[in-house]
C-alpha cells in the first residue's frame, strides 16, 4: 500500500472514527505509533475491499508487546517441533500433538497460540498453573467440563459468519445448540479457587435472548440452502403461517369460499373452479342468472350457464398462485433480520468463546499433566534453570509406556552458564537438549512439565541451532544455512535467552570447525559478550578442556557402554567429556556392511598413529578479567581423588561387575593413604 496510508495522523484519525473513540490511548496500544498507522492502513484496506464508505468495528483490539512473550523464531519453532514434526510437517509428533487434548475447536486455535507465545509474566504464568491444578486436583470436575465442551460448536466461526451475513439455518442453529448448553458449563466452572477460573465463569455470557430468538423463529432441521423456504418456524410470522396454509390446504380454502357463495346467494349449484386460462372462478347455471350479486364479474359465456369473478377470488388466486415464491422470499427476509439480531450481539459472543476456549485449553493441559506425571514448576527471575529428572514430552509418549531415562539439569548466570555435551551419534545428545527448550517452554506457557521437580527462570528467548541442510533454493550450503542461523542467535541473543547449539562448524573442515565452534563458545559464555545460559553439544572433543580455561563451562557426556566391539546407549548425562566418539561403532549399529565398518577401523588406526595432536592451551583461552587468577591445574591425588571418582560416578550405568572393581579400586587407593 502506498506509503500515505501508514501516516500517523491519518491513520489515528481513521482508527478514531472506525472504532468510535475519542482518545487513542483507551485502545491500548502501548504509545506504538507503529501500530496505530498499520491499524489505520488495516481499516483502509477493508474499506477499499469491501467497497464501503464504512466498515463494521471490530470487537476488541489485541496489542502484542513483544516484551510479554517470549522470543521463538522459526528456527526455535522448526529444530523444536512445537506445532509440526520436522520428518513430515505434520502435527503428530510435535509438542503440540502431546499436549493437545482440547474438545473444541477454539481450544485448539487458542491452545496453538499459547505454545508459539510463551508468557514472560511471573504472575499471568502463575494464574494459569493456579487453575490447571485445581483442575487436576479435581478430576470429576475436569471431566464434566471435558464432557460438557465436547458438543461445542465453533462460536468464533459461527459469530463471523454470522457477522458478515454468510451463515445458513443450521449454523445459526449449532450456534443455538451450544448456547443451550452454556449454563451447564458455567455451573461447572461455577465456585472455582483459582482468580483465572472465576474470570472464565465470569465472562461466559449464557446468551438466554439469542437462543430463545433462534429457538422461536428456526424450525428444528432447516436445510442447508436459504433460498428454498421451509426455516421459518410455524408461529413466529402471521403472514408466513398464513401463505404456508394455503400452500398446504389450497382446495380446502376454495371449498370454504364456495360454501359461503352460495349461502350469501342463495344459489345452491354455484361451483367455484379453476382452469388455466382464466384462473379461479365462479360459475353459475343459467337457471338462477337472476339471483348472480352485482359484485360478480362476467368473464365467461358457456351453452349451460356463465363465469364470474370477483376481488376476493381475485386476491384469492393471487395469493394462492404467488403463495410458494412469497413465502420463500418473505422467509429470507424473515432470516435474514434473525440473523442480524443474532449479529448484533458479536462482543457478548466473543467474549463468551474466548471463555471457553480458554477453559477448553486449561482442562487440557490438566489431564495431560495428570496423565502423562507432570509436575508444577516453580518460576524464578533469577536467572536459575534447575530441572530433577528432565524427560522429554514427545520422545516419551511415542515410547507407549516404556520407560523414559530421566536426566538433571542445572542452569544459571554464574558457574553453569554453559553446558558442553559430548557423545556419539545417536546417544541422545539433542534429545536432551530440546527437553531441556520444551520443558523451559512448557513452564513458561503455564502448563505442568515432564519433570520430578522443576524451578525455571524466565528467558526471554529460545535460539535453536540444530541440525541443517542445503537450501538449494537460494543456493546456500549446509555450512552457510548454519552459520546464518548462527549469526541470528549471536546478534539478537540475550544474557537472559535460552540457547542450543548442536555440533557448530562440522559443515567445513575439521580446523575451521573447530576455531568457529570455540569462538561462538566464548562468545556466547563470556559474560562481557553475552553470558546466556547455553547448551552447546560438539564431537570436538577438544573443546571440553574450555571448562578448566573459562568461567561459566562445564563438561557433560552421554554415558555408553562398551563391550569389545558393541556399545549401548546408557542415556545418562554424566559430568565430565567423553573420551571417545564411537563413530565406527555407531556406524555398525545403523548396518553399515562388516566389510566397511572393518576398513574404517584400519584407517583410524592409521590416521591415530600420524595424528596432529590439537590441545588448546589454558593462556590462549579468552577469560574475564577478573577471573585471570584461576588454577588451571585440576590434578588431585589421594582423598581428593576418591571424593572426584564418587562424585563423578553414577551407579545407574554400572555393570554389577564394574560396580564391584569400582569398590575393589576405592578400597585399594584409601590403603595408600
Amino acid at each position: 500500500m502506498d506509503d500515505i496510508k501508514f501516516d500517523f495522523d491519518e491513520a489515528a484519525n481513521l482508527v478514531l472514527e472506525t472504532l468510535k473513540k475519542e482518545e487513542i490511548d483507551s485502545l491500548g496500544l502501548g504509545h506504538s505509533k507503529s501500530a496505530v498507522s498499520a491499524l489505520g492502513a488495516v481499516i483502509d484496506y477493508l474499506k477499499e475491499v469491501q467497497k464501503k464508505d464504512e466498515i463494521d468495528a471490530p470487537a476488541d483490539i489485541d496489542f502484542f508487546d513483544k516484551e510479554e512473550y517470549m522470543k521463538l523464531d522459526i528456527s526455535a519453532r522448526r529444530n523444536l517441533e512445537l506445532t509440526k514434526s520436522m520428518m513430515n510437517g505434520e502435527k503428530r509428533h510435535s509438542l503440540l500433538w502431546v499436549v493437545d487434548k482440547t474438545k473444541t475447536a477454539m481450544g485448539k486455535r487458542m491452545i496453538r497460540s499459547w505454545i508459539e507465545r510463551p508468557l514472560m509474566s511471573v504472575n499471568q504464568i502463575t494464574k494459569r498453573q493456579n487453575a490447571i491444578g485445581e483442575l487436576a486436583d479435581n478430576p470429576m470436575k475436569r471431566d464434566k467440563i471435558r464432557n460438557s465442551l465436547a458438543g461445542i460448536s465453533d462460536i468464533e466461526r459461527l459469530t463471523s459468519r454470522i457477522a458478515y451475513g454468510t451463515a445458513n439455518a443450521k449454523e445459526l442453529k449449532a450456534l443455538q445448540n451450544t448456547l443451550k448448553r452454556l449454563p451447564e458449563i458455567k455451573n461447572e466452572v461455577a465456585e472455582s479457587a483459582s482468580a483465572l477460573l472465576k474470570d472464565i465463569e465470569k465472562n461466559i455470557d449464557l446468551l438466554s435472548d439469542v437462543e430463545e430468538l433462534i429457538d422461536k423463529a428456526i424450525v428444528d432441521e432447516p436445510p442447508f440452502t436459504l433460498r428454498e423456504g421451509g426455516m421459518i418456524k410455524q408461529g413466529y410470522n402471521n403472514e408466513i403461517d398464513s401463505l404456508h396454509e394455503i400452500m398446504a390446504d389450497g382446495s380446502g380454502v376454495l371449498a370454504q369460499i364456495e360454501a359461503e357463495e352460495r349461502e350469501k346467494t342463495g344459489i345452491p349449484k354455484l361451483k367455484v373452479g379453476y382452469n388455466r386460462v382464466f384462473g379461479y372462478y365462479i360459475e353459475v347455471t343459467n337457471l338462477y342468472k337472476d339471483l348472480v350479486p352485482e359484485n360478480y364479474i362476467r368473464k365467461q359465456t358457456l351453452t349451460n350457464g356463465e363465469r364470474f369473478i370477483t376481488q376476493e377470488l381475485k386476491e384469492l388466486e393471487s395469493k394462492i398462485i404467488g403463495a410458494k415464491d412469497r413465502a420463500i422470499a418473505l422467509e429470507y427476509e424473515v432470516f435474514c433480520a434473525v440473523r442480524q439480531q443474532v449479529g448484533n450481539e458479536v462482543d457478548r459472543l466473543h467474549s463468551t468463546a474466548k471463555a471457553l476456549a480458554s477453559l477448553d485449553v486449561l482442562a487440557s493441559f490438566a489431564e495431560v499433566a495428570v496423565n502423562n506425571n507432570y509436575v508444577c514448576p516453580q518460576i524464578n527471575t533469577n536467572g536459575v534453570i534447575d530441572i530433577k529428572d528432565g524427560r522429554h514430552p514427545v520422545v516419551e509418549t511415542l515410547l507407549n509406556g516404556a520407560p523414559f531415562v530421566p536426566n538433571d539439569t542445572v542452569l544459571d548466570k554464574g558457574e553453569n552458564r554453559c553446558a558442553i555435551i559430548t557423545g556419539p551419534n545417536m546417544a541422545g545428545k539433542s534429545t536432551y537438549m530440546r527437553q531441556i527448550a520444551l520443558i523451559v517452554l512448557l513452564a513458561q506457557v503455564g502448563s505442568f512439565v515432564p519433570a520430578k521437580s522443576a524451578n525455571i527462570s524466565i528467558v526471554d528467548a529460545i535460539f535453536t541451532r540444530v541440525g541443517a541442510s542445503d537450501d538449494l533454493a537460494t543456493g546456500q550450503s549446509t555450512f552457510m544455512v548454519e552459520m546464518n542461523e548462527v549469526s541470528t542467535i549471536l546478534k539478537n541473543a540475550t544474557e537472559n535467552s535460552l540457547i542450543i547449539l548442536d555440533e557448530i562448524g562440522r559443515g567445513t573442515s575439521t580446523f575451521d570447525g573447530m576455531s568457529i565452534a570455540r569462538a561462538v563458545l566464548e562468545f556466547v559464555c563470556k559474560k562481557k559478550t553475552l553470558g546466556a545460559k547455553s547448551l552447546f553439544a560438539t564431537h570436538y572433543h577438544e573443546l571440553t578442556a574450555m571448562e578448566g580455561m573459562l568461567d561459566g563451562v562445564k563438561n557433560y557426556s552421554i554415558a555408553v557402554k562398551k563391550r569389545g566391539d558393541d556399545i549401548t546407549f546408557l542415556r545418562r548425562i554424566v559430568k565430565g567429556g567423553a573420551d571417545e566418539s564411537f563413530g565406527i561403532e555407531v556406524a555398525k549399529l545403523a548396518g553399515v556392511p562388516d566389510s566397511v565398518v572393518k576398513r574404517a577401523k584400519v584407517i583410524l588406526k592409521e590416521l591415530e598413529q600420524n595424528k596432529i595432536d590439537i590441545k588448546f592451551k589454558a593462556e590462549d583461552a579468552v577469560v574475564e578479567e577478573e577471573e585471570n587468577d584461576i588454577q588451571f591445574n585440576f590434578s588431585i591425588n589421594g582423598k581428593n581423588e576418591i571424593i572426584e571418582i564418587l562424585k563423578t560416578i553414577d551407579v545407574n550405568t554400572l555393570t554389577p561387575i564394574e560396580a564391584m572393581q569400582t569398590l575393589y579400586d576405592l578400597k585399594k587407593k584409601s590403603e595408600e593413604l
